[in-house]
């Protein structure tokens, strides 16, 4: 059985988010979240609190083991891009794109 938790427009570059979830794909709950402590990436805090999230939904669905949880699948989607503009030399402006991300954690408690 697989349960997962979204986390939508979240204010960071896709590209900058998948370091972090491509590092915790396949990994055991625990271990994921104990990696995550001490990565020092700006996401790191928020995709830790998101496995918890996941694991609380496993929990309240009552019908999986959650000590025998692992991450089957991690994955970060592009989310809406706020343009910005900024002002430059001899009255041009520059487009400012500022990303946003939607990340994915789907848990399982069984592996194949």
């Amino acid at each position: 059985m697989q349960v997962q938790a979204k986390l939508r427009h979240y204010r960071m570059a896709p590209r900058k988010a998948r370091l972090v979830t491509d590092m915790i794909k396949g990994m055991d709950v625990e271990k994921a979240i104990n990696t995550l402590q001490v990565t020092p990436k700006k996401c790191a805090p928020a995709i830790r609190k998101l496995v918890e999230s996941a694991v609380a939904n496993a929990d309240q669905r009552g019908d999986m083991d959650i000590d025998s949880l692992y991450i089957s699948c991690a994955f970060v989607d592009e989310g809406p891009t706020m343009r910005r503009f900024q002002p430059r030399a001899m009255g041009r402006a520059t487009r400012i794109n500022k990303r946003s991300s939607h990340i994915t954690v789907i848990l399982d408690d069984e592996r194949y």
